[in-house]
């Protein structure tokens, strides 16, 4: 894998935005559209955890301490985030969009700039500058930022299924990390598209797909 400016016949598509903002569903919904629908060769994946390694950082990243989990250092939370995306890009990622393979993946860099930067309170380009080494600038083609207020995004999960690590943070974290979701979107605008993930599911899969199928026209002409 070369520099951050190669040119690769896929489309890499990301899905950003606090637990709960339902980032999985659509992700899951545009994976089997494209698939159906479009004819298109594509994959799902996620962070943490898309490979083999992925999987056990991903145990040690999101267990919480009440439930046996060591402590973990916010600076060496980072790194272990870092790991596991180098590991993701190199195995799975990038080879695949060389093959012209479109790769959606639940959660990438912004995430790590918003919960690290923002939530954690951490040095912004610090984070930034780790991601990007550690994924030798690889940066999504399109991201969907599915925006909604915290509190109401927890309401959707929390009587389901046990909180983890960063879904346990108190609320002045969650704040802090979907404000710096925002200013990604702000200061990449040409990259990252918002949407209002309060609305009803079906709402914000028409944005998507709206979106998604101009986007596709560049593709298919590459």
């Amino acid at each position: 894998m070369s520099d951050n400016k190669r040119k690769y016949p896929g489309l890499f598509i990301t899905f950003e935005g606090v637990d709960g903002a339902g980032k999985t569903t659509q992700a899951v919904k545009l994976q089997q559209y494209l698939e159906q629908d479009c004819k298109v060769p594509s994959e799902l994946t996620k962070e943490p955890g898309g490979t083999a390694l992925g999987k056990a950082i991903r145990q040690l990243l999101l267990t919480t301490p009440e439930e046996g989990a060591p402590r973990i250092d916010e600076r060496a939370e980072a790194l272990l985030y870092a790991a596991d995306r180098s590991e993701h890009i190199s195995e799975f990622v990038y080879p695949r969009l060389c093959k012209g393979i479109i790769v959606i993946s639940d959660r990438y860099i912004d995430s790590s700039i918003a919960y690290q930067s923002g939530g954690r309170e951490l040095n912004e380009a610090a984070i930034e500058g780790l991601s990007d080494w550690a994924t030798k600038g690889l940066q999504a083609d399109r991201t969907y930022l599915l925006d909604i207020d915290p509190t109401s995004a927890r309401s959707r999960f929390e009587t389901t299924r046990v909180s983890d690590r960063l879904e346990s943070e108190p609320e002045p974290f969650q704040d802090r990390t979907r404000q710096e979701f925002l200013n990604l979107a702000k200061n990449h605008s040409d990259r990252i598209v918002v949407i209002d993930a309060s609305q009803d599911i079906d709402n914000v899969w028409q944005q998507i797909k709206t979106d998604i199928d101009r986007l596709l026209q560049h593709y298919k002409e590459c």
